[in-house]
């Protein structure tokens, strides 16, 4: 059965913030209801623009795949969307090591492969997408520092975490772009 969206968005060949900041002006295009279908290859993007979808008030319906394509469906509620907050709690990339050495935990949630081929050095990786269901992994009196590739995904994944009851959260920027230390690899 053919999924009807009313507008097409190629993000394809894209990687994270870029489907989202796509997603993000073109569903200013479109009038409340309608359903946009953003295509892209970034694996990422699934557990990304749901996360975006939730956190500004559009419905996200759903993903289907055709080879390495990914399809994303989501429908405009301006009725009922809320103004898009950045997380205020942030750290910077400099900071995070020290904090993390006083008893935090550095918190990866790039995709696995992300992770692999290189991370800070005892980080823990939960992918964006498998947050949710892992969150029992993590300790809510430990300080967490949320890094993903450039803090978007790191910003939706600390929002989740508060919005748990985790209080000690802190979205690191500007994210693993930026990061100039030394990277270790699990592979």
């Amino acid at each position: 059965m053919a999924i009807k969206a009313d507008i097409q968005l190629d993000a394809k060949g894209l990687a994270c913030p870029m489907p989202i900041v796509k997603t993000k002006k073109a569903m200013n295009e479109l009038v409340d209801g309608q359903v946009l279908e953003v295509q892209a290859t970034d694996k990422g993007s699934t557990a990304d623009l749901a996360a975006w979808a939730e956190t500004v008030g559009h419905q996200y319906i759903g993903t289907t795949e055709e080879g390495n394509v990914l399809f994303h469906y989501i429908r405009k509620c301006s009725n009922d969307t809320m103004e898009e907050h950045s997380f205020e709690q942030t750290v910077s990339n400099e900071e995070i090591i020290a904090r993390a050495e006083t008893g935090g935990l550095i918190l990866d949630v790039r995709e696995e492969a992300e992770f692999v081929f290189g991370h800070i050095k005892g980080a823990k990786s939960i992918p964006m997408g498998g947050l949710e269901a892992r969150m029992k992994e993590l300790d809510m009196d430990q300080e967490i520092y949320v890094i993903c590739r450039t803090g978007k995904r790191s910003d939706l994944a600390a929002q989740k975490l508060a919005n748990a009851g985790y209080k000690k959260v802190y979205n690191v920027l500007p994210g693993m772009t930026a990061w100039t230390g030394e990277l270790q690899k699990s592979f």
